[in-house]
């Protein structure tokens, strides 16, 4: 008898280290279901089919209860790995970084429901599909969570700090259903939403270069396989010792 093919739900799929992500777990075998704002496209740029797509606005509270009904139709009542890595990080007219005096309340609400209780929701409505897998959980993190960035504006910083938290949380409370919850922090990776100046940072790096978005997914993937069947409630900093 063949094994089961392995399920993994993403959010944020169709750039950077989502999209990387997408594309490590299908040559892995497994079965990828996207998560986006955006309709899925002819073109297809994550891999995978439209029946494996589901359009949500993660910053609509009542749109993402609603698709969880949608998404859950689409598993055999199995989740393998929930990978919450869907994020914004809203900046200024003129690119500049929002600090806790500038970011207006409204946009506070909309990172915080993206970037965090959007994990929340997910989380706790497949709970019984993570269950019945022994599944995982990875919260996408990051560096701006640990310290102030130069670029990541206050509300990001602060919601993936609570993210962080929250998988610490996570982690004591699905550990009695087989489920393992761990966090990854990614540093200066190198995608279409680098900020100008980011050039100069990797010049403080210890290795002296950005991450690749490939070597994030690897290290997701590690945490959604048997090869880190003990580890929960940790944070895995992905950042070329930048946090030294």
């Amino acid at each position: 008898m063949s094994e089961r093919q392995k399920t993994l739900l993403l959010t944020g799929a169709s750039r950077g280290i989502g999209h990387a992500t997408v594309r490590r777990f299908n040559r892995e075998g497994w079965r990828v279901i996207t998560c986006s704002r955006q309709p899925f496209p002819e073109e297809c740029p994550w891999g995978g089919g439209a029946e494996n797509h589901v359009q949500i606005d993660l910053a609509n509270p009542s749109d993402v209860i609603e698709k969880v009904e949608l998404i859950r139709s689409k598993l055999d009542g199995r989740l393998d790995a929930l990978v919450n890595n869907a994020g914004i990080s809203p900046k200024g007219p003129d690119g500049e970084r929002l600090n806790t005096i500038t970011t207006d309340l409204r946009t506070w609400g909309q990172v915080f429901h993206v970037n965090f209780f959007s994990s929340v929701v997910l989380a706790r409505a497949l709970k019984e599909e993570l269950a019945a897998a022994k599944g995982a959980v990875v919260n996408v993190t990051s560096i701006a969570g640990n310290e102030v960035h130069p670029f990541a504006g206050a509300a990001y910083a602060t919601s993936k700090a609570a993210l962080k938290a929250l998988t610490r949380e996570m982690a004591h409370d699905f550990g009695p259903m087989g489920v393992r919850v761990n966090a990854i922090a990614p540093g200066e990776i190198e995608t279409a939403i680098l900020s100008p100046g980011t050039e100069k940072l990797v010049e403080n790096l210890p290795l002296r270069r950005l991450g690749q978005p490939e070597e994030v997914a690897a290290t997701v993937f590690f945490l959604c396989s048997s090869e880190s069947s003990y580890i929960s409630g940790t944070e895995i900093e992905i950042n070329g010792g930048q946090h030294v």
